[in-house]
């Protein structure tokens, strides 16, 4: 069995999407000091580095993190390869989902930029609405994608994030998947459980035997 984190570490300078809160880090008590033990006090946005978006980012009534079924975030999913020249996910990129699917992992050009640096860039590959859409109508329950927003939408409206959350389907930002061939995984995506959350920092996983 192989495994492969997937999953942006959190330290002060990380990414962020634009008007986010910033990563802190800080120490409450220190061994250096003459403390008996090490504790850090750390601020972060529910959105930092890997992350799920609940129907609540959203959705004023919408489930919030710890209201979320966590059978949707583990079990078979499909990484789906965009090719480099492809700047918006549509739905011709979305037939090569394999029917039945549930979850899927968009592996676009973002990955091979993250790899090479962890630093925010605007120009990433997004999901656009057309794919939104035809994945909703494949089924399809988990959404995944390797930039901090699933969409790039100049309007401020969020057209993606509000098909996607109605329709049904949760969606999962800023995986790191250079690493990750395309294929079929077991995935396994544990967010922190905030009560009334609105996002939920996760911890993501995939396993292939």
């Amino acid at each position: 069995m192989t495994t492969i984190d997937v999953s942006m570490p959190l330290f002060p300078g990380m990414p962020a999407f634009p008007g986010d809160p910033l990563f802190a880090s800080r120490p409450a008590q220190s061994l250096a000091r003459g403390d008996a033990y090490n504790v850090s006090q750390i601020s972060l946005s529910t959105h930092a580095g890997t992350h799920v978006d609940p129907p609540r980012h959203f959705l004023p009534e919408g489930a919030t993190t710890d209201q979320l079924d966590l059978a949707t975030l583990r079990g078979p999913c499909w990484v789906v390869g965009i090719p480099d020249d492809v700047t918006s996910i549509g739905s011709t990129e979305v037939g090569s989902v394999p029917s039945g699917a549930r979850r899927v992992l968009f592996r676009t050009s973002n990955s091979g930029r993250w790899h090479r640096q962890l630093e925010f860039f605007p120009d990433y590959v997004a999901l656009g609405v057309a794919g939104a859409k035809a994945l909703l109508s494949k089924g399809i329950r988990l959404v995944g994608i390797d930039s901090l927003s699933i969409e790039s939408d100049p309007s401020g409206t969020f057209p993606v994030h509000h098909t996607l959350l109605r329709g049904g389907a949760l969606i999962l930002e800023g995986l790191l998947l250079a690493d990750v061939r395309p294929g079929a995984y077991e995935l396994d995506c544990l967010p922190l459980r905030v009560r009334g959350g609105d996002g939920g920092p996760a911890r993501v996983l995939l396993t292939q035997g």
